[in-house]
């Protein structure tokens, strides 16, 4: 499986799940720096966590301009999966790839802690080896993480089965439904705010989230 991940300027990330990738995988991705306009011929683009820009304006909005992302757009909607973790979730609304938006916590503070996950939808390209209702642990990292959007997207997203994870035992920031991750109508584009390359390993304290990157070969 070919892969890419892209840098943009305070992304700081891209190692982590570029070597994520690389153990569950057996493929070392391709950096891609975000001034570039063209992807290479790839199988999944992450677009990773970090403070793309500082954060200045708004997360997300001012990579979301980058020049990569024309193609990552254009490609998406060709049907290349797309995978945006953190700030690459709060990219991938800005960019309008995913509905809704990411504002700031409820509680006005940046949380960083490990939280737990239901996997909610099992037939996507980063859960298929997981079985719905599973709970994993996860490790989270953010400033605005709540998820929200109008009451006609959110029917949609719960009706249409597209909330792919959803905070379980506490909601750490406030977000619409306890949601954690969702995924486009096409199913090829998925953004989550926790941090599943930081618990892949033993060494990480836990193992919960390497079947996510193995269902990634599975898809």
């Amino acid at each position: 499986m070919k892969s890419a991940v892209i840098v943009f300027p305070g992304i700081n990330r891209e190692t982590d799940m570029m070597l994520a990738l690389e153990a569950t995988t057996g493929t070392r991705p391709v950096a891609v720096w975000h001034a570039d306009t063209q992807l290479p011929p790839v199988d999944l683009v992450v677009v990773p966590g970090g403070f793309s820009y500082g954060d200045y304006l708004r997360c997300g909005a001012i990579a979301a301009r980058s020049p990569i992302m024309t193609d990552v757009r254009a490609k998406a909607e060709r049907g290349l999966k797309v995978l945006g973790v953190c700030n690459g979730f709060q990219i991938l609304t800005e960019a309008g790839l995913l509905p809704g938006a990411l504002m700031r916590n409820s509680g006005l503070k940046f949380v960083c802690r490990h939280v737990k996950l239901k996997v909610e939808n099992t037939r996507t390209f980063f859960t298929n080896k997981l079985n719905q209702g599973d709970v994993v642990r996860c490790p989270i990292a953010h400033g605005e993480g709540n998820y929200v959007c109008d009451a006609e997207t959110l029917a949609t997203l719960e009706g249409e089965g597209r909330v792919v994870f959803r905070y379980v035992e506490g909601n750490p920031n406030g977000a619409m439904n306890d949601i954690a991750g969702v995924v486009n109508d096409k199913g090829n584009v998925i953004g989550m705010m926790p941090h599943p390359e930081n618990m892949i390993e033993p060494l990480h304290g836990a193992t919960d989230c390497r079947p996510l990157f193995e269902s990634l070969i599975a898809a």
